[in-house]
């Protein structure tokens, strides 16, 4: 019979809720990495800070999260910096490790709502005026005077 070898890093994947403490302690430590990840970041140059994240501070190891390799190296290459900039506000790290971690891209703002033209609203006018059914007649008489709301000075747009 084949003995099944014990798992190297047990650390790994997500733990139990009862395993992670109570959410104040949760929101406690997220407060505190965020705050030594701005004070980290802070002491980079501006175009390296804008690219890497501080993620997490274990086993005595500041984590960072960098968009690219390129990125990453350029981190690397600042870990004595790093280290003194940790020290210097009470985190205990004696090593970096930088991980390769594109960035989600910007959350892209919808346009704001633009109104309908005085030509759509004549279309759905006409559309109310073709059907028969009294319901759909009267939202799309009721989209037409949006339109037209939209469309009048005394009513301006949003």
């Amino acid at each position: 019979m084949h003995r099944a070898e014990p798992s190297r890093r047990r650390d790994n994947g997500p733990k139990s809720l009862a395993d992670c403490g109570s959410f104040a302690s949760l929101a406690r430590k997220a407060g505190a990495l965020e705050a030594l990840d701005r004070a980290l970041r802070q002491t980079l140059p501006l175009p390296l800070r804008e690219q890497v994240r501080f993620a997490d501070l274990r086993n005595n190891r500041l984590v960072f999260l960098a968009s690219s390799p390129a990125w990453a190296s350029r981190l690397r290459l600042m870990q004595a910096q790093i280290l003194a900039s940790a020290s210097a506000v009470g985190a205990c790290a004696s090593s970096v490790t930088v991980k390769v971690a594109p960035q989600p891209p910007a959350v892209a703002v919808p346009d704001q709502s633009k109104p309908l033209s005085p030509a759509a609203a004549a279309h759905l006018r006409a559309a109310a005026a073709s059907s028969t059914d009294p319901e759909w007649r009267d939202l799309f008489l009721q989209l037409a005077s949006l339109a037209e709301t939209a469309d009048s000075p005394e009513h301006p747009s949003n």
